[in-house]
């Protein structure tokens, strides 16, 4: 690990402080870094010394973490990891432990105490569901679980809004120790269909129907298309929504029950007794999916240990989580910040469940939510606080936001002016928390800090136990400038496996082929050496992330090339000045068949249909030519190069390089 260099305080005076920790000194941080100090005997001053002693001793530091979590297990571990193992080898942590994530989401035992909000767009109810009434609806989801023959390993996956139902299932598919994926109700049928055929699930949740923005969205004919494709399914289970029971009519769809009485299945004589299959800290939780680059979603397998410690240490620590906190994560259950609020529940915090549009009905919902239930972490999107302030709106002026202690941002790199709106519009004593990781690891690289102030513009630090650098194309870390975002050490959040990936060839050639025992997570970022904090500067692989909706340049070309009018076609993304990310869509027509906006509305149709809204391009433009590699492949992270005002070196690895000047100047691209 390669220390930066310290600065003097008078060069830290340069960046502006937005926010600054508590002199006190009580946060959960501080009394870790006191546990730990009073435990080894170092002197660790400071947030930086125990950062530098977190990934430099990381084996120490993860035992001392279990400890100060208080994990519920049933089996101490024999050792923490084998140091002898690089991050490249995928070492197996806490070996010989035995433990359950949803027996320590479902440990808090005070009865009456409120686990999960649910609230709707358009709806006024707001649905309160105790700890002690979760833990009954995960044993009775379990039992009608058990009851159709769902055991260890199987795949049951969720088709759902982000709503109470979508929690217990997961839960009660993980004290099963079932393998648990899901996707929400926007996504069409080929993107579901890309993700769940590869894990061949054995049961499916979904729903009759959404609500967004106002509309309501009948989702029947896309989930009887998704069983249809679905072999595998045993029951497909369906939760009303929108309507009542009585008004959806099931019969079209095999295999399919209602929620209520696939529970009662599950009922016996008496309530059933919620059992939790003690498992080895690397059995499999979640499937979680890449975005598609260069084909079918990578299923990434994730541990339920791995899950649960390292969420367990951003909400505690990094976060300074506990039983008083209520946090919203603005998502859907698509997106690994699901997984990742619902975690919170193993501090004793209550989550929020939100379903729908966060502008509708007006652009004041979630502080609406924030004042209403006494919300003290909101997570969002940096688009969001973006569109607030272009929308001009001042929650300072018109809401208490009394309880609010954490704003939390992730998805695309936060401007440095909305720091500035935040603090000025939203509320000035608030922790602004950028939060920076992804999929990959379920978690953070970087992110949210008690213990170390805010500067305009930059996530505050790395964090414990994490080994990252920016690295330059040499392989050598380099500190405030641009390099390529690496982990150098092994973390309990990387995925045990991909599926369906027998050899580890695919895992091996997402992460460590451009150095080889080093994790490239495929980002670009900064390093400041006078703070510590980071800069994230955009994708540097052909991923596309606009709005925080991590995708890939395949799934469109899926669904635009089956047009006859299009020869061919090439996704890439484009950034502003600002980190910003949108979409570009390049159609090389088919001979006899002209460009047109008659063409691009219905190419914006079928991606909406087919992926999402949040897939379509922002823009659709015509071009000559496509280059491709010699042997064949598509070059997007060239075009994206050029698009960037970049000279593009190696031009002798393209079949036709002059496809790329093509690129260059072009008029459309220049107001963004």
């Amino acid at each position: 690990m390669s220390k930066q260099p310290r600065a003097g305080r008078e060069e830290i005076l340069e960046c502006q402080v937005m926010w600054e920790p508590d002199s006190k000194k009580n946060t959960q941080m501080d009394r870790f870094r006191a546990a730990v100090g009073a435990a080894s005997g170092l002197a660790l001053e400071n947030y930086d010394d125990l950062y530098h002693w977190s990934v430099e001793s990381y084996p120490d530091f993860w035992a001392e973490f279990w400890k100060f979590s208080g994990i519920v297990f049933s089996r101490m571990y024999d050792e923490v990891v084998d140091t002898s193992k690089g991050i490249a080898d995928v070492p197996e942590w806490f070996k010989g432990s035995r433990l359950n994530y949803a027996e320590n989401l479902l440990r808090h035992k005070e009865n009456d105490r409120v686990a999960l909000y649910a609230a709707r767009e358009g709806r006024e109810e707001i649905v309160k569901v105790t700890f002690e009434e979760l833990r009954q609806q995960v044993a009775l989801f379990a039992a009608a679980m058990r009851k159709m023959g769902v055991k260890q390993g199987d795949r049951v996956v969720g088709y759902l809004p982000n709503g109470v139902h979508a929690v217990e299932a997961m839960l009660a598919a993980a004290s099963i120790g079932a393998i648990w994926s899901s996707t929400s109700p926007d996504f069409g049928v080929n993107g579901v269909l890309d993700r769940f055929s590869q894990i061949q699930p054995k049961l499916i949740f979904s729903v009759e129907a959404v609500v967004y923005n106002g509309k309501e969205y009948s989702h029947m004919d896309k989930l009887q298309q998704v069983v249809k494709g679905l072999p595998d399914l045993k029951k497909v289970v369906l939760i009303p929504y929108i309507a009542s029971k009585e008004k959806i009519d099931i019969s079209k769809i095999p295999n399919s029950v209602f929620l209520d009485d696939f529970l009662a299945t599950g009922k016996g004589a008496q309530a059933p007794q919620l059992e939790f299959e003690q498992l080895p800290f690397s059995h499999p939780l979640f499937i979680m999916f890449s975005s598609g680059t260069t084909g079918a979603p990578k299923c990434m397998v994730h541990s339920a240990g791995g899950t649960l410690i390292q969420h367990l240490k951003e909400h505690v620590l990094h976060g300074n989580m506990g039983s008083g906190d209520i946090l919203l994560y603005y998502t859907t259950v698509g997106w690994m910040m699901w997984n990742w609020m619902v975690s919170a529940l193993a501090t004793g915090a209550a989550v929020v469940l939100y379903d729908g549009s966060p502008l509708v009905p007006t652009p004041n919902v979630l502080w609406d939510l924030v004042d209403r239930i006494g919300i003290t972490v909101l997570g969002t999107g940096a688009k969001w606080l973006a569109v607030l302030e272009e929308k001009q709106l001042k929650p300072v002026e018109t809401h208490s936001l009394q309880t609010l202690h954490t704003i939390l941002s992730t998805g695309s790199p936060l401007k440095a002016e909305s720091y500035d709106y935040v603090y000025k519009c939203i509320k000035g004593s608030v922790l602004l928390g950028s939060i920076s990781g992804g999929t990959d690891i379920i978690s953070c690289f970087m992110g949210q800090n008690f213990s170390v102030p805010v500067y305009r513009g930059e996530i505050q630090a790395r964090n414990l136990g994490m080994a990252v650098e920016a690295w330059n194309e040499e392989g050598q870390a380099v500190w405030g400038e641009s390099g390529e975002l690496v982990c150098t050490k092994p973390i309990p959040c990387q995925p045990t496996h991909f599926w369906n990936d027998e050899n580890g060839t695919k895992y091996r050639k997402a992460y460590f082929s451009r150095f080889p025992g080093v994790w490239v997570h495929g980002d670009f970022c900064r390093i400041n050496p006078k703070t510590g904090g980071i800069s994230m500067l955009g994708r540097s692989d052909g991923t596309l992330n606009p709005n925080g909706v991590r995708f890939g340049s395949s799934e469109i070309y899926n669904i635009v090339e089956a047009f006859e009018e299009v020869a061919d076609s090439l996704c890439v993304p484009q950034y502003n000045k600002d980190g910003e990310e949108r979409v570009l869509l390049f159609l090389k027509m088919a001979s006899g068949h002209s460009f047109g906006p008659e063409l691009v509305k219905s190419i914006c149709n079928a991606i909406r249909v087919g992926l999402s809204a949040r897939h379509v391009p922002s823009l659709i433009l015509e071009t000559k030519g496509i280059p491709y590699t010699l042997n064949g492949k598509k070059v997007e992270v060239a075009v994206k190069q050029i698009i960037a005002g970049k000279d593009v070196e190696h031009r002798g690895a393209f079949s036709n390089p002059e496809a790329l000047d093509l690129y260059r100047d072009i008029p459309e691209l220049q107001d963004f």
